[in-house]
């Protein structure tokens, strides 16, 4: 399955219209530098408005499968009655993909609470996920009979540290204890909805996607170093990974992570809510994590939202970097992968996330020769093929971001496109990694020849 992927926040924009109303990143968005630039989720890529020149551009590119995100806050906006005027969008969407041959992926939560719901609490509060599922039963009321693959959260990791511990994405918190509450009520959000989807629609696919790092500790004679990284590593991917698929959290983490009350959340009953079986998991991979106990080189070496490791640093292991500042390390995609075929229960895998962000320019002729952002996608796909040679049952591959979007906290200093978006105009531009990928897409196969 090839395709590409987006979030509803980051492309939509249309962020007042047909009854939405604000999310928590509407509201982060105006704090004074809480975002670069002063830059909003309006109107980003203009989706809202622009979605059938979007549909037509990934016929003609030939993705297979579209991931998007659908808009919490523009279906049950207070948490109360459905707005119809939402749910009309994305079947809107929704048809005009399955119109074209393309299958549609929805992801029920890509990190935009209403912002009602953060005033009573957000994820920190219990009810939350109670709240989750009503809104996930009026989507699948109207789409449940369309769509053939669901994915209930989008890196709740993200959400629960960087939104509730760091403080650095909406809802800009820093709340060590509400951060943990935060995971544990989105992974019962998550366990609520795959009962939602089994009762609603029963013949679709459903999991949930997390953003997996391969950990290692600097010197790995370094018994300091060593438990390190088992902190990280517990905090990045056990603590999702675990209660979902194993119906458990790491005893270890729940030693660490004593002092935030973790076991203060945790009800009879919620493991086996959410350790439901899923149908896939989806893995979002950009990077890896090379770990110290003590200072680091990175710009993430001691940051708060690690709860419970804070002299722990992060190296920098000497490779190119993106436009984010991120390493390109692909031989961490075959390591993430590997690890989940060998430690794991089985489970079909898609890589649901994986891209770059470098500086485009946009030659004399209006072309856009992205050529570092082919090497990326290259040598990520080559990576892909080696942990399929190795037995991982790998299915998809979602690149990220079909358009240039609002990338959160950087606002929109960061391309990720393969599309470049002029944002005053809103003129689509598919750049070279975007034939490029539809060529790989075509052949269902890679050059012989590695792009560098």
């Amino acid at each position: 399955m090839w395709g590409a992927a987006t979030a509803a926040f980051q492309i939509e924009g249309s962020t007042t219209v047909d009854g939405r109303t604000d999310s928590i990143w509407d509201e982060f968005c105006r704090r004074p530098g809480a975002v670069v630039a002063g830059d909003t989720g309006d109107p980003a890529a203009d989706h809202y408005r622009q979605y059938e020149r979007d549909v037509a551009l990934m016929s003609e590119l030939g993705l297979g499968a579209y991931r998007f995100s659908v808009a919490w806050p523009r279906i049950r906006p207070d948490g109360g009655p459905v707005n119809p005027l939402g749910l009309d969008f994305y079947e809107r969407l929704v048809d005009r993909l399955l119109e074209n041959g393309i299958s549609p992926w929805a992801t029920f939560y890509h990190w935009d609470l209403p912002q009602v719901l953060e005033e009573r609490g957000g994820w920190a509060n219990r009810d939350t996920a109670y709240q989750f599922v009503d809104y996930v039963r009026a989507v699948l009321d109207r789409l449940g009979d369309r769509v053939p693959v669901w994915t209930t959260l989008n890196e709740p990791w993200c959400s629960a540290f960087l939104g509730y511990a760091s403080g650095k994405h909406a809802p800009g918190r820093t709340e060590p204890s509400a951060a943990i509450a935060a995971v544990h009520h989105l992974l019962l959000a998550h366990g609520l909805g795959m009962a939602a989807i089994r009762e609603l629609a029963p013949s679709a696919d459903a999991g949930l996607t997390l953003n997996l790092f391969p950990v290692e500790p600097a010197d790995p004679e370094s018994p300091a170093d060593v438990d390190a990284a088992r902190r990280i590593d517990g905090l990045q991917n056990r603590i999702f990974l675990d209660p979902v698929l194993c119906g458990s959290y790491p005893q270890d983490l729940l030693d660490d992570l004593a002092p935030f009350g973790i076991a203060d959340n945790i009800q009879d009953g919620d493991l086996a809510i959410i350790s439901a079986p899923v149908d896939l998991l989806g893995v979002n991979y950009y990077r890896a994590h090379t770990v110290t106990a003590g200072p680091g080189d990175e710009p993430s070496s001691g940051p708060s939202e690690w709860i419970g490791a804070e002299h722990v640093g992060f190296l920098s292991t000497g490779q190119p970097r993106t436009d984010s500042g991120w390493e390109v390390q692909p031989p961490g995609l075959v390591d993430v992968l590997v690890r989940m075929h060998h430690e794991y229960p089985p489970v079909p895998l898609h890589i649901t996330e994986n891209g770059a962000a470098y500086r485009d320019t946009i030659d004399p002729d209006g072309e856009i020769r992205d050529h570092q952002r082919i090497a990326f996608l290259d040598a990520h796909l080559r990576a892909a093929h080696t942990a399929i040679e190795h037995g991982v049952d790998l299915r998809g591959y979602f690149y990220w971001s079909l358009l240039d979007n609002f990338e959160w906290a950087e606002g929109y200093a960061k391309r990720f496109g393969i599309v470049h978006v002029d944002y005053a105009s809103q003129r689509r531009t598919p750049k070279l990694s975007a034939w490029w990928y539809a060529n790989v897409i075509a052949v269902n196969g890679l050059p012989e020849q590695a792009a560098g």
